[in-house]
């Protein structure tokens, strides 16, 4: 065979056109013959002959035949070739029979323009269609790796012609299958060597994981169905799909932090892929038990992508409620998604109270499928992650309240929706609202009131009482709380019985009635149960307070008298407030009628 010439090539001019000439080859085989017939093919000519043309191309022949019906036999244009006039060149250098190499990068294109020229058995043996099917099934589909090359070849090839031919499908099918071939393969090394396996397993998984991201996103997504439905496993879907992730939509989203008023502007054909990207992840996401091992991380990252992008609400949805199942493993910094919307809060509360939601719902459902009488209520499962879960908002909350642009209105929202039980001690809470409180000076008093209501003063520390009874922010009502229970707190202390009388008031409504049925019973019965064990935990956190507070004492009383006076100083303060605000008529007060009302007070209150 004559080695490969390359032929001369030049653009295609409205005033002057000059046709390629198969030169070489063709002019010691046709001396005497010149080319006879002009070929246009994506605005290049080519100037070739019609025998070796029509001996192998069905659609040549065809066309040489209806040409010879009418009077301009010599010039033929082909429309919308696969390919472009590249691949062209190729299919005519193998009609002439001169040498040139499939490869990976153009079997899919000449396989295409065998079948757009008709290049078939038909015509002649081992023809251009036979010739580039031997090569895909003997050497491309036996390849993970050339697989994939040629899958991403197809991207620039007509859509109706390589899915008519069956490239693509074959392509997706034979990386599905080598992808399980490669998992049995490192499962049999995990049996030889189970101390390298691990290494071994994560190398041997990671190039064909990266050689994946390379593909455009709709042959991706079938690639990942197709290996779910042979069998591969999820953990190396999931690491699939974050290393594709991650390499598509790296630094995504920058002009819109920066620059939130952008959002609102019509998105670009980038943005619409990258959005489609995202939506098409999170809709390739396992369904089953193996959601749990993807990271939060990468949960929160495709969450904060899909709001810059403006992802359907769907998607946003799905996210949402794949996080909300394991909201107690979240961090903080995980829930501080910035804002995009002008003039509102530096970071989203919407989403985080919609995340609230769900795991409540969640956590109630659970409950339900868990009905029975052997339950034991607060100690489930579900009561440990709602504990979490309410340390976790209250740090949100102490995050969150210096902001001046959030509403009063959005930060109750968070405080009201999680149960009294969720927290044991309401210090996160009282925190982050005398966070609240401090930051907007310009809240009303009934504000205040209203906000302050859902601290519970029997729920805080003997530290936070301590503030709470010096706070002037706080309003006085509250404050005249905190302090009568604190006295109420130091009496059980004095007197030794440690709110003994709290709790048997909690047993003794907690008897269910005789009206009621099985179902209610044990329902209210729950209650009571959880009830009682949050006043249990209770009692053990006043209980390690009342023991620092004794050793506290001895060791005032040891010391020198002016610290030794420092805790009683304080009582006495606070108990002059309330006598103060348990006065009649309201007037003023003048110190010396204080301290002579303090003791009457004191005594009524002991």
């Amino acid at each position: 065979m004559v080695s490969e010439n390359s032929l001369p090539s030049s653009k295609h001019s409205s005033t002057s056109t000059t046709p390629k000439f198969c030169n070489s080859y063709t002019t010691r085989i046709f001396a005497d013959v010149a080319g006879d017939i002009t070929i246009v093919v994506d605005g290049e000519s080519f100037l070739l002959h019609k025998f070796p043309l029509v001996t192998l191309s069905g659609k040549i022949r065809k066309m040489v035949a209806e040409a010879n019906k009418g009077s301009n036999v010599s010039n033929l244009e082909l429309l919308n070739f696969p390919g472009e006039h590249q691949t062209f060149e190729l299919a005519m250098k193998f009609c002439y029979g001169m040498n040139f190499e499939i490869t990976t990068f153009n079997v899919a294109r000449l396989r295409c323009a065998a079948e757009y020229l008709e290049m078939t058995e038909e015509y002649r043996e081992q023809n251009l269609v036979s010739r580039t099917d031997i090569y895909l099934n003997e050497f491309v589909f036996q390849s993970l790796q050339k697989s994939v090359e040629v899958l991403s070849t197809c991207e620039m090839l007509p859509l109706n012609i390589v899915e008519e031919i069956e490239i693509t499908k074959g392509c997706v099918e034979a990386i599905a299958m080598n992808a399980c071939k490669e998992q049995l393969v490192s499962g049999l090394s995990k049996l030889d060597c189970d101390g390298e396996s691990k290494e071994l397993k994560e190398d041997f998984v990671a190039w064909w994981i990266e050689d994946l991201s390379v593909l455009r996103i709709d042959f991706y997504q079938r690639v990942v169905c197709a290996m779910r439905r042979m069998g591969v496993r999820s953990h190396s879907i999931i690491a699939s799909l974050m290393h594709y992730a991650q390499s598509s939509l790296k630094g995504i989203g920058k002009c819109q932090h920066w620059n939130p008023s952008r959002t609102n502007s019509s998105p670009t054909t980038i943005e619409k892929d990258q959005r489609t990207i995202v939506e098409t992840i999170v809709s390739l996401m396992p369904t089953d038990k193996s959601s749990s091992m993807i990271p939060l991380s990468f949960l929160f990252g495709m969450l904060k992508m899909s709001i810059m992008l403006g992802a359907p609400i769907p998607c946003r949805l799905e996210l949402e409620r794949r996080i909300s199942l394991r909201l107690e493993m979240v961090s903080l910094d995980d829930l501080l998604i910035p804002s995009l919307q002008s003039g509102d809060s530096l970071f989203d509360v919407d989403t985080v109270h919609r995340l609230l939601v769900n795991f409540l719902q969640r956590i109630e459902e659970e409950e339900t499928e868990d009905y029975g009488y052997e339950s034991d209520g607060v100690g489930s499962n579900g009561h440990g992650s709602l504990l979490k879960v309410g340390q976790l908002i209250d740090a949100f909350l102490a995050e969150i309240s210096p902001d001046p642009c959030l509403s009063l209105q959005k930060f109750i929202a968070l405080i009201e929706i999680l149960p009294d039980y969720a927290r044991v001690i309401d210090d996160g809470l009282y925190r982050a609202v005398d966070i609240y409180l401090k930051a907007h000076t310009s809240l009303t008093e009934q504000e205040c009131k209203k906000l302050c209501k859902f601290i519970d003063c029997q729920k805080l520390s003997q530290e936070a009482c301590n503030h709470a009874a010096q706070n002037d922010r706080l309003p006085l009502q509250m404050v005249v709380q905190v302090l009568y229970f604190e006295q109420l707190r130091l009496k059980n202390a004095l007197s030794g019985s440690s709110g003994e009388g709290l709790l048997s008031q909690r047993i003794s409504s907690g008897v269910p009635s005789a009206a009621m049925s099985p179902r209610d019973n044990y329902a209210s019965l729950r209650r009571e149960n959880r009830e009682l064990k949050l006043e249990i935990s209770r009692l053990r956190v006043r209980l390690s307070e009342l023991e620092k507070e004794q050793m506290f004492m001895k060791q005032g009383m040891i010391d020198k008298a002016g610290n030794g006076r420092t805790f009683f100083t304080s009582l006495s303060k606070g108990i002059g407030r309330i006598a103060n605000f348990s006065g009649q008529g309201g007037g003023k007060h003048q110190k010396s009628s204080r301290k002579s009302r303090e003791g009457k007070n004191g005594d009524h209150n002991m």
